[in-house]
């Protein structure tokens, strides 16, 4: 644990509730760090979920008390770096103890400039956060007033393009480890371990966000890959246009953001759920085996049930009955609104890897060399 002393912080949300804490990580500009306040409740891997891009925009706040005792790596980043604006915890660990460990958390909140605050009574924050729905808030070292405003400031995710901010700026291909298929991946913001996933299925190469169709399809893919990202789906017109132009010419698969997009290029609805999916224990069942999978989640954005007539349900919150997953009816296309790939989380999903590769066999004929993980 790098810092010594201790700074008091506050974080006032835009509803005018407050929360006194401490300073930890980066001290933001002018003693302030805003965004929109969600929490996570996974029990481990904050590393992951701190490195996440779909975080952009957002002030992640741990449900679990006790954060940083098994210290961070290279090895886990999700990332090139952490895109969130801030971290809330209740308890930040004063001492590391992993094999794997090569620094802490708080360090790694410094070295890439993200402010955090713990000390906060975290427990009543999420019950807050429960019952008046993820909003704007503020946090920091300056006064009660100044962060009372930035908070009413902050104008949350809604209506803006964030994948922007966090897709790569060039093409990168990512080498096979098993796999003999050519993957396109769209980068809406897309994890280290969904490219491990799928480079076990062939060869990845990864494109910006505003990669044209036809660019894509010049490649001569076997599959088309939509990842995870941050926001609202509705600003990106331009994507789902690009997506249109893919749909029934390249079997196509879908992750989360990916999943809204696919879906709005199918004519589905997209709404704001009040506070979120953030953890790793959200229970979704699979509508053709009857199975209960429990999933990891990162969204604030859902597909409305009934908003899809070129597609039929395939998977199905079990908390609240949202759509968790769809398959297109007249097109090689399919899409989740969960993390199959975790990272964190539980494995109960990586089959639909397996399943993307069914559907490009099926389409594609079979890979040169089997194309299995």
């Amino acid at each position: 644990m790098s810092r010594r002393t201790v700074t008091e912080a506050a974080l006032v949300l835009a509803d005018g509730e407050v929360f006194e804490g401490e300073a930890i990580g980066a001290e933001p500009d002018g003693g302030v760090a805003t965004g929109e306040v969600v929490f996570n409740t996974v029990l481990a891997g904050y590393q992951e979920v701190v490195t996440d891009p779909s975080y952009a925009g957002q002030i992640i706040t741990f449900t679990v008390s006790h954060i940083g005792n098994y210290g961070v790596n290279d090895d886990d980043h999700e990332s090139r770096r952490p895109f969130c604006r801030g971290v809330v915890v209740r308890d930040l660990a004063r001492r590391r103890s992993n094999w794997r460990s090569t620094g802490d958390l708080d360090g790694l909140l410094q070295a890439h400039g993200i402010p955090g605050i713990a000390g906060v009574d975290t427990r009543r924050l999420t019950r807050h956060l429960r019952d008046a729905g993820a909003m704007p808030g503020a946090f920091g070292t300056a006064d009660a007033v100044t962060l009372a405003a930035a908070a009413a400031d902050e104008p949350g995710t809604d209506g803006i393009d964030l994948v922007a901010s966090v897709t790569c700026d060039v093409p990168t291909v990512v080498a096979s480890t098993g796999g003999a298929r050519r993957i396109v991946a769209y980068d809406f913001g897309i994890k280290a371990t969904i490219l491990r996933h799928l480079s076990g299925l062939g060869e990845v190469t990864v494109v910006p966000a505003s990669t044209p169709a036809a660019d894509v399809l010049d490649r001569n893919p076997d599959g088309v890959f939509l990842s995870n990202g941050p926001g609202d789906p509705g600003p990106l017109d331009d994507i789902r246009l690009n997506i249109g132009a893919l749909l029934g010419a390249v079997p196509v698969f879908g992750i989360c953001l990916g999943h809204q997009l696919l879906a709005g290029t199918l004519g589905a609805e997209t709404y704001k759920l009040p506070f979120g999916h953030h953890g790793g224990n959200h229970p979704v069942r699979n509508l053709s085996t009857g199975a209960v999978e429990i999933t990891s989640q990162n969204h604030n954005y859902c597909v409305a049930e009934g908003s899809l007539p070129a597609a039929e349900l395939t998977h199905v919150n079990l908390n609240d009955q949202t759509v968790e997953g769809i398959r297109c009816l007249d097109v090689p296309a399919f899409s989740v609104q969960y993390h199959p790939e975790a990272g964190p989380g539980p494995h109960d999903s990586r089959y639909l890897f397996d399943e993307f590769e069914d559907l490009m066999a099926l389409v594609r004929g079979p890979a040169p060399t089997g194309g299995r993980r």
